[in-house]
């Protein structure tokens, strides 16, 4: 089992940035494919982004490549999403995911965090 809690989410206008952060803890966290979904309301939860267990590999959504960088610090048990230049519909509840297998992270992670609020405004 693993435990994953997300924070640095908050208001701020168009153009600004934030950086989320994600705690894990529970298992081997260096071992694990990490991941950040959103759900913005009235849609489905989408893929955002993915990072390996090593970091040497990295995979962004086409609606946020170039503006929001994945990375990870395995010694912190962390996984952060830097996000720069957003939009007001960036806005949504942003999860952390964490699988076992690449190849599953971008869709169907074995674990979620609690989520986290990003509000864009215009």
């Amino acid at each position: 089992q693993v435990q994953l809690v997300e924070s640095g989410g908050g208001l701020v206008q168009a153009g600004g940035s934030l950086r989320l952060s994600c705690a894990a803890s529970g298992r081997s966290f260096s071992s694990s494919a990490m991941g950040w979904f959103r759900q913005a309301p009235g849609k489905e939860r989408e893929f955002v982004a993915a990072i390996s267990w090593s970091g040497g590999t990295t995979y962004y959504a086409d609606s946020v490549k170039g503006r929001f960088t994945i990375s990870r610090d395995n010694a912190q048990n962390t996984v952060y999403l830097q996000m720069n230049s957003l939009k007001p519909e960036d806005t949504a509840v942003y999860y952390c995911a964490a699988a076992d297998r690449w190849i599953v992270i971008t869709t169907t992670p074995h674990y979620w965090g609690q989520g986290t609020q990003v509000t864009v405004s215009s």
